[in-house]
Parts: structure tokens; sequence; C-alpha cells
């Protein structure tokens, strides 16, 4: 039985009983028959209990746990400080404020311990990446010129991780050089997709998800690199992008990702993306007209005569009466560099070749 139904039988009887008392209450007052009034009013406090009840218990509890589910560890734990200061302040003013007059000195006090903790909680959840920073710094046992001063500025941030990234696999090596600082969080309706892929019928799919699985205990079993999977979710959104881009905006952290669709459409709603694709393209090297470099050529190109060939970073080179040298490595020299939406493309010669 679910909670929606035990609480409507349990707010049945508790406002048919109310119901029964009112309707004898009335009865007495306006001399009516007690069995009438108190069974018409019975019935309609029944009726009125299994109707309301749910909106009075279960769903605002409901209610409070997807708002609690959305919160991190971090903003509770800052929440939950926060309130426990602004009642120390409201304790502290409760004396001074029960000397004044009446009615003063019974409402200021309420009052002031609802002022108190709402501006508590506020200006905690507000800093609470400042507050815990310096909670952080003034750790015992740490020395300021030491263990702290080699931390990033930034080490507390999340990073919410995309599937896309996860079976890509880059994410590991790129973790593993320390430019990705702050903690990975992997949301569980994350985790279940990866879980969906890996359980594919298609073998392909099956392939990709347990690549993505292996890839993300290789991130746990690392020490240097901080994981964690959270069971935050996001009620009344079923898309995992949809609720990635929703869970980012309410952490106030960037997804890292190299889904082109989902990259477009954080953007649009102001949420930071950081895109692998885009910085594999950045790191690549930089080659202008003239330079020569060795390029294996492996097929054939488009055009007659062309051949194709890849360097280390996956650059295509395109490479002019290069379909004579296939399965080679000839010196070839850059006449043209283009960069695309799909990457960086780059044109070429054979070395040899007279100007």
């Amino acid at each position: 039985m679910s909670a929606d139904f035990i609480s409507r039988l349990v707010g049945m009887v508790v406002f048919a009983i109310m119901g029964g008392y009112l309707g004898i209450y009335l009865a007495q007052v306006l001399k009516g028959p007690l069995d009438l009034y108190g069974l018409l009013l019975g019935l309609v406090g029944a009726l009125a209990g299994l109707v309301l009840t749910p909106f009075l218990t279960t769903r605002p509890a409901r209610a409070l746990r997807s708002v609690l589910g959305r919160l991190s560890a971090q903003t509770l734990l800052a929440g939950l400080i926060g309130m426990i200061a602004g009642l120390i302040v409201a304790a502290l003013l409760a004396f001074p404020l029960s000397m004044l007059p009446e009615p003063l000195r019974s409402i200021l006090p309420f009052l002031g311990v609802l002022l108190f903790s709402y501006l508590g909680i506020a200006v905690f959840v507000m800093r609470q990446n400042d507050i815990f920073s310096i909670m952080r710094v003034n750790l015992p046992g740490r020395s300021q010129s030491g263990e702290e001063s080699s931390q990033p500025r930034d080490a507390g941030r999340t990073i919410l991780l995309d599937t896309s990234v996860i079976i890509d696999g880059r994410i590991s090596d790129i973790a593993r050089t320390g430019f990705l600082v702050g903690t990975l969080l992997i949301p569980r309706f994350v985790l279940n997709e990866l879980q969906y892929i890996a359980d594919s019928p298609d073998s392909l799919r099956r392939q990709r998800g347990r690549r993505g699985m292996e890839v993300l205990s290789q991130l746990q079993k690392d020490p240097t690199i901080p994981v964690r999977i959270s069971d935050i979710d996001v009620e009344g959104v079923r898309e995992v992008d949809d609720k990635l881009v929703i869970l980012a905006r309410q952490l106030r952290c960037p997804i890292l990702t190299n889904d082109y669709n989902l990259n477009r459409v954080a953007e649009l709603q102001g949420v930071a993306i950081l895109n692998v694709n885009e910085l594999a393209n950045a790191v690549k090297s930089v080659l202008l007209p003239g330079e020569a470099l060795s390029v294996n050529i492996i097929q054939e190109g488009k055009e007659i005569g062309q051949g194709v060939g890849y360097l280390d970073d996956g650059t295509m080179v395109v490479v002019e009466d290069g379909r004579d040298h296939l399965n080679t490595k000839p010196s070839v020299v850059v006449t043209k560099v283009l960069q695309t939406a799909a990457g960086r493309m780059i044109f070429a010669r054979m070395g040899n070749r007279e100007e």
C-alpha cells in the first residue's frame, strides 16, 4: 500500500471523529438532534479527510524531500550551521527583549527566532564556498605555508560528468594530468544510463557501456582523482541531459561532456561547459604552411592522386600526389591548414617535389 492510501485512511478516521464531535457540539448549541448532526458532520469530516489528507501530509513531505534531494551535502551543512548560528543569536537577544512591556515582550523573541534563523541560513548558504575554504585552510595540523599552499584555489568546486564523456574514456587521462581541478560528481541517473547502455542487446552499445564502466572504475581507484557518486536527482524530468542542466544550474557547477547537443542546450541556459573535444582541438600541435612533417599515408583521398594520413593526435592530413605512397611514411610540406567544425585539417604536398 502506498503512503497516500494509508494517509487517506488515517485522515478519514481522524476527520470523521472531529466532525462527529463538532456535530454534537453544534446540536447542543442549536438544540437539534445529536445523532443527525453527529452523523452528518462525521460523514463530511470523513470525506474531507479522504480528499485533503495527502495535501496536508504526504504531498508536502514529498516536495520537501525533492528539494532536499537536489541540494548538495555542502549546501545542507552550510544551512544547518547557519540555522544554529541564527538560533544562538536569537537566544542571546531573547532576554533583553523579554524586559520590554507587553505585547512586545511576547512577540519580539518569537520574531527574532524566525528572523535570525532565516538570516543565518541565507548568509551561510550564499557564502558556503568561502566559509568551507576558510575551514579547510585553518584545519589543525596543517601549516599555512605547507600543504594547502599547494592546493588549487578552486579545489572545492564540483564538476558534473555526462555519460558520453565517461564512455569516451579520455577523461581518465585528462584527470591524471591535474588540469581538472575539483571533485568529479556522477549523479545516480548518469550511472543508471551507463548501466542501461552496458546491458543493451546491441553489441556496439554494450561494448561502449562496458568501456564506460571500466573508465569509471579506474577513476575511483585513483587516489589523486576525487570522484563522488551521488543519489541527487531532479524530480519531474526524465531526460538525462535536462537533469544535468538543471542540476548544474542548482549547484552552480560546470558539466564535463563531449555531446554537441548538450553543449548547445547548456550554453543557451547559461551553464558552463567543459568540452573534451574542444580541449583536444586546442592542444593539437600548431603547423604553419611551409613546415615539414612525416605522416603515414594509409588511404586514398577523394580527389585524384590524393593520399590521406593522420597525425598522432588524430589530425587528418591530405597529401597531394600521395596516392603512390600508400602505407609509407614520407616527408611532406604543409601547404594549408583549415579549421572545421569537425577539427583541424591539414593539406600538404610531397616534400621532395620542386617548387
